[in-house]
Parts: C-alpha cells; structure tokens; sequence
C-alpha cells in the first residue's frame, strides 16, 4: 500500500483527549523549556535558568501546577562551544525528544511536545510510530512531535548527509508523516511502499489512546505552511516583521489568514502558537528597565556566532529579525506591567494567533510572577478558562 495521512479526525477531534481539552481554550498557553544553556537569551546578567533536567522538571510542574496547557523542547544540533561567545551559547543541551518524555513520568495533564529532526541520520518511521506509541501509552495521549526537517547544513554534515533542498525536505517529510499515521491507525500487519521507505508486514502496538499522538510544525514558508496545514494540528508561526510588537502586530493578521485559508483548503482545522518573550515587572518602566539590563550585557561573541548560522539557514521565517532583538530572544517580545502584557496578548488573539509559547529571562521567577499577576487578568479578560474549564466572563473574540 501506498500511505496516505488522513487529516480528516485527529486527538483535538475527541472530547476527552488532552488536545481537545487545550483547543477550548481561548488563547492556548505554552512554555518553551530552556533545555539548552542560556535558554533564549543571548546575554550574560546573572539569573538562575538552567539547562538541566531537574530545573526543566520543576518548571514543568510549575506551568502544569499553572493551568498552561503544553510544555515544548527545541531539539539543536552543535559542536563544540556552541554558538560561542563567553557563555558558549547553547553548547550544553539535553535532547527534546528524551527530555520531553522523560517529563510524562512526573505530570499529570500537560502536553509534552518533543522536537525531533526526522530527516537526519538513523531515523526509520518504524522506529518512531514505536517509540511514538509507546509515548502516547504512557503519558495517557499527552505527548505530541514536532517533525522539523532541518534548515541548518552544519547539522547536516554531523550526519554525513548533504543538505536536502528546502522544498524537497517537506516533499519527504510528508511522506514520513503519511507512514507514521498509516501506522498508527492499523490493527493490522501493513506492507507499505514509498519513494523512500518499503516495510514489509509492519506491526506498532500499542494503539495510540486518541487515533495519533499530537503533530506540530514550526514553519514559516509557503513550502511548510502548505505541509503544516496538511499535517499537523499545531503549528508554531514566528512574526513576518520581526520580533518588536508593533511591526508583528501589523504584520500577523494577514500571515495568520494566510494560514487559516490554506487549512480550510484542504477541510481541516489548525491552532497556531507564536513564541514571545515575556519581560514583566509592576510598571512599564521597571519592565524596561530589566529589559535594558538584559540588553546591556549582551554576549556579542556568542551574538555573532548566533546571527551567523542564521545567514548560513534557508529558513525564511525569520529573515525580518535584527541582530539586536536576539539578545533578548524570543519571536516577538512582550515588554511592559501587567496590564500591559494582557492588552498585547488580547492584541495577538486578535490578530488570529490561536495561543503563545512562552519563554523568559529568568524563567522560573518570571514564571511565577507571570502566574501571579498576568493570569488573573488573562482570565478577566476572558482569553483564559479557569482551572475546571468554565468560563463565565466574556470573549475577546
């Protein structure tokens, strides 16, 4: 047989299933785990976020103890020093897709997104739908991938592979994707024949709890829009204009559309995530002030390394991001008091950004405090439900 994915009926389709439970939330809450040294900030102000498993753990139960709604890995590949600089920027990193499971054991209703480059190297979709389901068995439907094909050609080259063209990567990722469901959703001894992949009388059990783990994509091509909105059911966009607000505010509307109508082409439904930086602090000029102090001690050797394996990618979705707004990091940034923070969060619902993945500074401090005081707002607001999922308050929407 020649696999075909069926995008018609995934989890968010079944009431009960994590996802589904995420989808009826106004804006989706997410937190993008600082698994690798210096987290998304290119700087050197001391703070306390840590690359490691224990602190990634308690971050995690932290944003579940929250209400967020998922908990994502960014998977990288470097050499040694990473991107340089007095930090080593990212030099120190744990694997998302072990990281993230390993996450199952000690929660109880977060989404566990894994990031994994299913392209590279040793990869069989076999060997993923397995591991895929066994994921999905023990975090009771929880755990989701995100399939990225890889725009870095250092990252190749760790494979000895030569460097696929960026059309050509989606072109085979979908036919991994299409193997992978195929599996999935088969009770049965499959033989299945692709250009690339022939199995013969393949098995994976356990069956999956709702139909197929979650897929997410990160993309901002015409290329990985169109296999986004074909195969996933979440999808990480980043800000056309770069990451100050008012430019990505502009500009989402119609990037958000864009993506909604090719979904509807094709008869399904998708949720999109943008990642911001938070910088919250009591007033607008305390949050500026820390985002200044962040800024001020800029590694630029490790900013240097950073903006130059950008200009070495193909990756088109953030060509609109100045050397300087990576110091802070993130796709957009979200400076201000409380208040504040809240009306750029209705801004970005509004401008069809269906939830947000968070990253901070100093994360767990941060975190807390974003928890304290921008979550009440958020629910006042009506952009959150409560713990239970009711929500009494009215719509921003």
């Amino acid at each position: 047989m020649s696999p075909a994915f069926d995008g018609s009926s995934g989890p968010a389709d079944i009431e009960g299933s994590p996802l589904h439970a995420a989808f009826q939330q106004p804006l989706i809450l997410g937190l993008f785990l600082p698994i690798q040294n210096g987290g998304w900030s290119i700087s050197t102000l001391p703070r306390g976020t840590d690359w490691r498993f224990d602190y990634n753990a308690r971050l995690t139960k932290q944003a579940e103890a929250l209400g967020f709604d998922l908990v994502f890995g960014l998977a990288q590949w470097l050499g040694k020093n990473g991107h340089g600089g007095q930090m080593k920027y990212r030099e120190q990193s744990l694997d998302a897709f072990i990281a993230t499971s390993a996450l199952a054991a000690i929660t109880e209703r977060i989404l566990l997104i894994s990031t994994v480059h299913a392209l590279y190297g040793p990869w069989h979709p076999l060997h993923l739908a397995k591991f895929g389901a066994t994921l999905d068995h023990i975090s009771n439907g929880r755990w989701g991938i995100n399939l990225v094909t890889g725009h870095v050609s250092t990252e190749w080259a760790m494979f000895g592979q030569p460097m696929i063209e960026h059309d050509e990567r989606y072109a085979r990722a979908a036919e991994f994707v299409g193997v992978l469901d195929t599996l999935w959703r088969s009770d049965a001894n499959l033989t299945i024949r692709t250009p690339r992949w022939q199995l013969d009388d393949a098995f994976v059990s356990p069956r999956p709890r709702y139909r197929r783990p979650v897929l997410v994509n990160a993309t901002g091509s015409d290329a990985g829009i169109d296999y986004a909105v074909r195969h996933s059911d979440l999808i990480f966009i980043t800000s056309p204009a770069g990451a100050d607000f008012d430019d990505a505010i502009g500009a989402l509307p119609a990037h958000t559309a864009k993506i909604r109508d090719g979904a509807a082409r094709v008869k399904r439904s998708v949720r999109t995530l943008i990642n911001p930086t938070i910088v919250c602090r009591p007033t607008e000029r305390e949050a500026h002030a820390y985002r200044d102090a962040i800024v001020a001690h800029a590694d630029e050797g490790a900013l240097d390394g950073f903006v130059g394996q950008g200009r070495r990618s193909d990756a088109r979705a953030w060509a609109k991001h100045k050397r300087e707004q990576r110091i802070l990091g993130g796709n957009l940034h979200l400076i201000g008091s409380p208040e504040q923070i809240v009306d750029k969060l209705v801004a970005l619902k509004r401008a069809g950004c269906d939830g947000v993945q968070l990253t901070f500074f100093d994360f767990e401090p941060d975190l807390a405090y974003f928890g304290e005081a921008v979550l009440p707002l958020l629910v006042e607001a009506g952009l959150r439900r409560d713990f239970a999922g009711s929500n009494s308050l009215h719509t921003t929407t």
